[in-house]
């Protein structure tokens, strides 16, 4: 089982929406947290350290990922989805969009 964590920046909308949309795949288990001190779910090195797959909304989140957490990374794959903050949690639009972006890079199903 792959283990896959989203990361965005409040841990609000993209990133949470991304652990429900994938929750349901019986391959993955998935988490997901933020990257500012005020998230919903801070990002922790615990977290970084239990992940097989860091998936990032932006690249300001990889940048932050790799910088704070860097020797706790030891060579994970860390995918940016490239998703801006214009998305309301569960909107279809985001839904659609994560599976354009990230399908291709997780386990057929």
């Amino acid at each position: 089982m792959k283990k896959i964590l989203f990361v965005c920046s409040q841990n609000r909308l993209r990133s949470p929406t991304a652990e429900q949309v994938f929750a349901s795949r019986r391959d993955l288990e998935v988490d997901s947290a933020g990257t500012n001190n005020d998230a919903e779910n801070p990002l922790t090195s615990e977290l970084v350290t239990w992940a097989d797959v860091i998936v990032v909304m932006e690249k300001i989140h990889r940048r932050k990922v790799q910088q704070r957490f860097r020797s706790s990374l030891n060579g994970k794959r860390l995918i940016c989805l490239d998703i801006p903050d214009d998305y309301a949690f569960m909107d279809p639009a985001l839904i659609k969009l994560l599976h354009a972006r990230l399908d291709r890079h997780l386990p057929v199903s």
